[in-house]
């Protein structure tokens, strides 16, 4: 508070603390009265790793449409260079974190589905749970003025303390809302885009593929119980990131499996996931489904688009790269996906953001080349993508990271959900077969609203 009035700027004031295990959903569930919609929750895969964020200390938003990611890394150096931060701990993820989100493409057209959302959302939470190697810490994050008192302090600790008193153990409610009506948005329109896609794709000389997604619509009874579905899909996803990210009362929701980038220290890993099929009734069907999908000429090459797109940007920004030459599979409880991780030694000068730009969006979510992928999508494709198949994670103020690829994802609205699912389309591509290829991928999802059982 004396640098506030000596400086006359806003001073972040951070404090973490190691705390008693507080299971994350009762945490985030303890937020849904006072902080509502300022909320967000993330969980790595096959981990117990979880960061979770309540209310906001400060929000980094804007529609900027070029150097968004400069605009947004600039701001939050700004932010925490002033900044007084207490934090004994060795661990990434810990003391002031940024949570948040990219639109997939900033110059398309915004539609009142995502009016909630800007093309750049991040939050610093004003209290987050981080769980880290079998460990919880309670940061809280204040912003200090020129004008406080030292009462403004004590008001927000009484606030911790009374957030740390109300916790319960969150009990899932079964009874979902009902469902009122189901709408596909489009699909034989739908169709006649990825037809229409695949002759423009066999007449082009540079297009070699195109990212095509939809929508389903979903309208329930009641309001969607955000904490409920997060609660089935950390039951069923437990290989994926599971995240929520709430703002202005909406909240964007789902289960990637697919990380995109991750910075601790000098280290980076990326994933390298295109190509899927559905998962076995049977241990039998699901090898010879997974045996099937690792021969597939059409899969094989769309994954190794993806492959040689990473390898390439990872090799400009990291002095070592290491990859396996083939790909495995990675099995979630849906879908099967051909799997290439790789792993990277970054140059000193290299930021997180600065490895999310140059990664966003692969040939999975995008198409190949990027640029003239992405101008068809926003051409051709109808749906409004928002943040669905954009960058979402967090950093923290040492510059460590992870953002993972914003699919297997939807949007809720109160009593309302959009869901999305999108497939990649090639010369070769049939539309009924993509088509029920999103179908499959919306699974998740539905699973996770009580509404594929």
């Amino acid at each position: 508070m004396n640098r506030a009035k000596a400086t006359g700027k806003e001073v972040l004031l951070s404090v973490v603390n190691k705390i008693d295990h507080i299971e994350p959903l009762s945490f985030f569930a303890a937020g849904r009265e006072n902080m509502f919609g300022e909320r967000f929750f993330w969980k790595e895969p096959s981990s117990e790793n979880y960061f979770i964020g309540l209310g906001i200390c400060k929000l980094i938003r804007s529609d900027e449409r070029d150097n968004r990611f400069l605009l947004v890394e600039k701001e939050w150096k700004r932010f925490i260079y002033e900044g007084m931060i207490s934090n004994p701990y060795k661990h990434a993820g810990l003391g002031p974190v940024l949570f948040g989100g990219f639109s997939f493409d900033p110059f398309k057209p915004k539609t009142e589905l995502w009016s909630k959302f800007n093309d750049s959302t991040f939050h610093v939470p004003k209290f987050m749970l981080s769980k880290v190697n079998g460990h919880a810490y309670l940061t809280t994050n204040l912003i200090c003025t020129k004008n406080d008192e030292a009462t403004f302090v004590e008001k927000v600790i009484e606030e911790r303390e009374n957030l740390l008193n109300v916790l319960f153990e969150y009990k899932p409610d079964f009874a979902d809302a009902q469902l009122k009506k189901k709408i596909e948005i489009n699909p034989l329109q739908w169709k006649e885009t990825v037809a229409n896609a695949i002759e423009d794709l066999k007449k082009s000389a540079t297009l070699k593929k195109v990212v095509l997604a939809r929508e389903l619509r979903l309208y329930f009874s009641d309001d969607i119980n955000i904490e409920q579905v997060l609660f089935h899909l950390l039951s069923d996803q437990v290989d994926s990131f599971i995240f929520a990210f709430e703002s202005n009362g909406d909240c964007f929701i789902g289960a990637s499996p697919e990380r995109l980038v991750k910075k601790n220290n000098e280290n980076v890993f990326s994933t390298c996931l295109a190509g899927s099929i559905r998962r076995g009734k049977t241990d039998q069907e699901d090898k010879l489904l997974g045996e099937t999908l690792l021969k597939d000429e059409k899969n094989l090459i769309e994954h190794q688009y993806v492959v040689d797109m990473i390898k390439e940007a990872m090799n400009e920004t990291c002095d070592e790269v290491i990859l396996p030459s083939n790909p495995t599979l990675l099995k979630v409880r849906d879908i099967q996906h051909l799997y290439t991780p790789v792993v990277g030694k970054v140059n000193s000068d290299r930021s997180l953001l600065t490895l999310v730009e140059r990664l966003h969006p692969t040939p999975a979510l995008g198409g190949l080349p990027k640029k003239e992928a992405v101008k068809k999508i926003r051409e051709i494709e109808e749906l409004d993508r928002g943040l669905y198949a954009g960058p979402i994670g967090w950093m923290d103020y040492q510059g460590n990271g992870e953002f993972a690829v914003a699919i297997r994802s939807g949007l809720i609205q109160g009593q309302e959900a959009s869901l999305f699912a999108g497939c990649g389309v090639v010369v070769d591509s049939n539309p009924e077969i993509e088509y029920q290829e999103t179908d499959m991928k919306f699974r998740p999802m539905l699973n996770a609203l009580g509404r594929n059982k």
